[in-house]
C-alpha cells in the first residue's frame, strides 16, 4: 500500500484510538486491516468496569463536554486544517488555501504542515483531548476505514455532505472512493490524495539508448531489454524503484488481478485472511528482479519514496513509483520524461489490469459546531470544484478527484507528459475482481515484514523462493495475532 507516507510505523488507527479515552468523544471497539501503499488497528485494552456512581458523573461529564463542544464559536471561524504533504505538495495546497481565504467567505482556513504522521497524531490526540481538534487532518489510508470512522471523533464526510450536498459531484475513480468507503460504501474520508504505482522514464535517455521513446515497454521481458539498451550506452542507474513492496508485491497481483490475499483480499472479513504473496508469479518475478541486481540493472531500491530523487535528478533512467512523484519531477527535472503502466506478464494475464489506488486522504473531525460544520463543507466543495481539483491534479500528480476536474484538466499537461492521460483514463474503468483493494489485520507491520525480506533478497542472504515464503509466514503470525 502505497506511498504520501503510507506505511509509516503508525496509522489512521493509532489516531483513532489515541481519542478513544476522551470523554464525549465516543467509544469502540477497534477492528484491523490494512502506499497502498496500511495502518491497521490497534486495539485498546479494555478498561476496568467503573463502579456506578463514578460511571454516571463520567457520563454526565462526557455529555458537557460534548455540548460545550459543540457550542457556537466565540469569535470568527477559523477551520484548522492539518497535514503531513512533502514540500511541493505543501506549496501548491497553500496556495489553494491562500485563494480561498481571499474570496472572503466569512471564516478562514489555517493550514498546519506537521513533519510527519506521528507527530500529527501525537498534537492530534492531544488537541482533541482538551476541545481543541482540528476540523480537517491528512492521514494516509491504512485498509481499515471503518475503524477510525467508528471513533466519535471522527465525523464521516458521507454525513457532512449529506447536510450540506456538494451540487453535480461525481467521483472520478471507483477505486479511489472503494478505498475510503465503509462496508456500506459510504465516504468515509476526502480521496483528495489518491494515487497509483507508475513507469516514469527518461526521454532523453531512451533516445540516447537508440530506444523510442513513444514506445514504452508493455511486460517486463521488453523493459529488461530497454534496460540493457541504456546500461549499454553509459547509463550507470538504468533503474529504480521507490515503495518496493508496494510496486513489486502487492501490485504485481492487482496487474494481473490475482488475488493477493485469501477471503477476497480480505474484503470478506481480515479475520484469517492469509497473504498469497509467495506464489509462482511472485517468485518468477523477484528472481527476475535479482538477476536485474546481479547486472547492474537495478540498482536503487527503497522501501519509501527516496528513489524519487533519483529520478528527478537525471540519475536513473526508469523510476517505478506513485504518480505523486510527478510532483518533484515537474519541479526539478531538466528532461523530458514520459509515464505508463507498471509492465506485467503477458503469460500471465492476456491483459494487464489496473493497480491498487493507495495515497492519504481528508478526514473531518466531529465535536464542532453547526457553523463550523458549514463552513467545513464550505471549503471542501471548493476542492472539489473542477478547476481547483484539475490543478491540484496536473500540479502534484495525483489522480483527478471527480470527473469534472479530469475534464477541467488542460490539454497541455498531457500533452507536455506523455503517456500520463492514457495511465489516468484507464483508472476511471470499473475495478477487476482482485484490484479493489484489500483489508488485512495489522498491515503496517506486515509491510515492515515485506520490506525486510526483499532487503534479504536484494543482500543475497535469502533466494527469492525463501524470502517470500518467510514474509508470508511471518505476515501470517502478526496477522492472526490480536491487536
Amino acid at each position: 500500500m502505497q506511498p504520501t507516507k503510507r506505511w509509516l510505523k503508525w496509522g489512521v488507527s493509532v489516531f483513532a484510538a489515541g481519542v478513544l479515552a476522551v470523554g464525549g468523544l465516543g467509544t469502540a471497539a477497534a477492528q484491523g486491516a490494512k502506499k497502498g501503499s496500511a495502518k491497521p488497528a490497534t486495539k485498546a485494552a479494555p478498561a476496568k468496569k467503573p463502579a456506578a456512581g463514578a460511571a454516571k458523573a463520567a457520563g454526565a461529564a462526557g455529555a458537557a463536554g460534548a455540548a460545550a463542544a459543540m457550542a457556537a464559536p466565540s469569535g470568527p471561524i477559523e477551520l484548522q486544517v492539518w497535514h503531513t504533504l512533502n514540500p511541493q505538495q505543501a506549496a501548491e495546497f497553500d496556495s489553494l488555501v491562500q485563494r480561498f481565504n481571499e474570496q472572503q467567505h466569512g471564516f478562514t482556513v489555517k493550514v498546519t504542515a506537521k513533519p510527519s504522521v506521528e507527530a500529527l497524531i501525537e498534537d492530534g490526540t492531544a488537541a482533541v483531548r482538551a476541545r481543541r481538534a482540528p476540523h480537517l487532518v491528512e492521514l494516509p489510508d491504512n485498509r481499515s476505514p471503518e475503524f477510525i470512522a467508528r471513533q466519535g471523533a471522527i465525523l464521516p464526510m458521507y454525513e457532512l455532505l449529506a447536510k450540506y450536498p456538494i451540487k453535480d459531484l461525481r467521483w472520478f475513480l471507483p477505486q479511489t472512493t472503494a478505498g475510503m468507503s465503509d462496508a456500506k460504501g459510504r465516504l468515509l474520508a476526502l480521496p483528495w490524495m489518491a494515487d497509483i504505482p507508475v513507469y516514469l522514464y527518461n526521454r532523453d535517455l531512451y533516445r540516447r539508448a537508440g530506444l523510442d521513446p513513444d514506445t514504452p515497454p508493455r511486460t517486463w521481458r521488453d523493459m529488461q531489454a530497454h534496460l540493457i539498451a541504456l546500461l549499454q550506452n553509459g547509463v550507470n542507474c538504468p533503474y529504480a524503484t521507490s515503495w518496493q513492496t508496494w510496486v513489486h508485491v502487492e501490485n504485481l497481483s492487482a496487474m494481473h488481478n490475482t488475488a493477493y490475499a485469501t477471503r477476497n483480499n480480505g474484503l470478506e472479513g481480515p479475520n484469517g485472511a492469509q497473504l498469497l504473496a509467495n506464489d509462482l508469479l511472485h517468485v518468477r518475478h523477484l528472481a527476475l528482479m535479482m538477476s536485474w541486481v546481479r547486472s547492474h540493472l537495478f540498482p536503487v531500491r527503497t522501501d519509501q519514496d527516496q528513489a524519487d530523487a533519483a529520478f528527478a535528478s537525471g540519475e536513473c533512467a526508469v523510476l517505478t513509483s506513485g504518480s505523486s512523484a510527478l510532483a518533484q519531477v515537474q519541479g526539478k527535472a531538466t528532461f523530458s520524461y514520459g509515464v505508463a503502466p507498471l509492465p506485467y506478464y503477458e503469460e500471465e494475464a492476456p491483459r494487464p489490469s489496473t493497480p491498487f489506488v493507495g495515497g492519504s486522504a481528508f478526514w473531518a473531525l466531529g465535536g464542532h459546531s453547526t457553523a463550523e460544520q458549514k463552513a467545513l463543507a464550505t471549503f471542501i466543495a471548493y476542492l472539489a470544484t473542477p478547476v481547483v481539483a484539475a490543478e491540484w491534479h496536473q500540479k502534484t500528480g495525483f489522480l483527478p478527484l471527480t470527473e469534472a476536474a479530469y475534464r477541467a484538466s488542460e490539454v497541455s499537461f498531457y500533452k507536455n507528459i506523455p503517456g500520463a492521460e492514457n495511465v489516468v483514463r484507464a483508472m476511471a474503468n470499473p475495478p477487476a475482481k482482485f484490484t479493489r483493494g484489500f483489508r488485512l489485520n495489522n498491515y503496517d507491520r506486515v509491510t515492515d515484514i515485506i520490506n525486510s525480506e526483499l532487503n534479504a533478497v536484494w543482500n543475497g542472504v535469502k533466494p527469492p523462493k525463501q524470502g517470500l515464503d518467510d514474509a508470508v509466514a511471518r505476515s501470517s503470525a502478526v496477522m492472526s495475532a490480536k491487536k
